[in-house]
């Protein structure tokens, strides 16, 4: 029972981190069309920044934790913004385009930070409370799992009261269904779209603090390897839904972690299999619009 609970535990705080990164992924495509396989380098520079922060600061308190958290996301924010406003604002609508380029941002990325941050895996220290575990029914639960939960729910109640309840959010859902409509009222939907990249880009960031003291190490590969679950997660979930996001995140950790255990290691395998099924089935994702 222990060994299902801690199981169960550590695949929801993986499911945190794919949510995080899979949210900016849902937002920007499913609102605004673009493939941006460069949404993993906004991860890695978050995760990076978060540690810089800590080992400038000298000391692994609460407080530091906290800070490189809002640096990390801010991070992320800015180089989401730098990539919309540069690089993607004249390719809408044209997806091969957007495809050649990101995938190149991405793979321009990694040889920057291996420039600047080396090759080999950086090792990080948190808040000494990251280190103890809490018993929950016989299991001990590693309380950075905990961190990676909260965080992911403060992240989806935040921007599902911004998509629907505030001025911007109903712009950005406007602005998708009739760009042209929304132009034509005098709202500029090219700084919507903008601020769509850059919140996307403070989740990514955000994860990438969080997934550093996860993995208890930050690499330049770290946002690749995550990247690629969290467009498995992106697509079960539905395109544009963050609550199939939250749901496919979760339901992916948790039979990845399951699988890896139980049988044999074939974790990645399994996930990729429910990847199949849902296209073959359900191409629309559990709760994406059907055509």
């Amino acid at each position: 029972m222990s060994t299902v609970i801690l199981l169960l535990f550590t695949g929801l705080g993986l499911g945190a981190l794919y949510f995080l990164v899979a949210a900016g992924l849902s937002l920007i495509y499913g609102l605004m069309g673009v493939l941006n396989f460069a949404h993993g380098a906004f991860l890695t520079l978050g995760a990076f920044t978060g540690w810089e922060i800590a080992r400038r600061a000298g000391s692994d308190n609460w407080g530091i934790f906290l800070l490189s958290l809002i640096i990390g996301a801010a991070a992320g924010a800015a180089f989401a913004a730098f990539t919309e406003f540069v690089l993607i604002r004249r390719l809408y609508q044209r997806h091969i385009e957007q495809v050649l380029i990101t995938l190149g941002l991405s793979l321009a990325t990694v040889a920057l930070f291996d420039g600047i941050w080396g090759t080999d895996p950086v090792y990080i220290q948190g808040p000494a409370w990251f280190k103890d575990t809490t018993d929950i029914f016989g299991a001990r639960i590693p309380n950075d799992r905990f961190v990676c939960i909260v965080a992911a729910v403060m992240v989806l109640l935040a921007l599902v009261y911004f998509l629907k309840k505030t001025r911007y959010g109903m712009i950005i859902r406007a602005g998708v269904e009739n760009r042209s409509m929304v132009t034509a009222l005098g709202i500029d939907v090219r700084k919507a779209f903008t601020l769509v990249f850059t919140i996307g880009g403070a989740a990514a960031g955000l994860g990438g603090v969080l997934a550093s003291h996860y993995f208890g190490y930050v690499s330049p590969m770290l946002g690749g390897s995550l990247l690629i679950f969290a467009f498995i997660v992106t697509v079960i979930g539905g395109l544009g839904s963050l609550t199939g996001a939250a749901i496919a995140a979760v339901a992916v950790a948790v039979l990845q972690q399951f699988a890896n255990f139980y049988l044999g290691g074939t974790g990645d395998f399994v996930v990729v299999l429910a990847l199949a099924l849902v296209l073959l089935f359900r191409p629309s994702g559990l709760l994406g619009r059907t055509a």
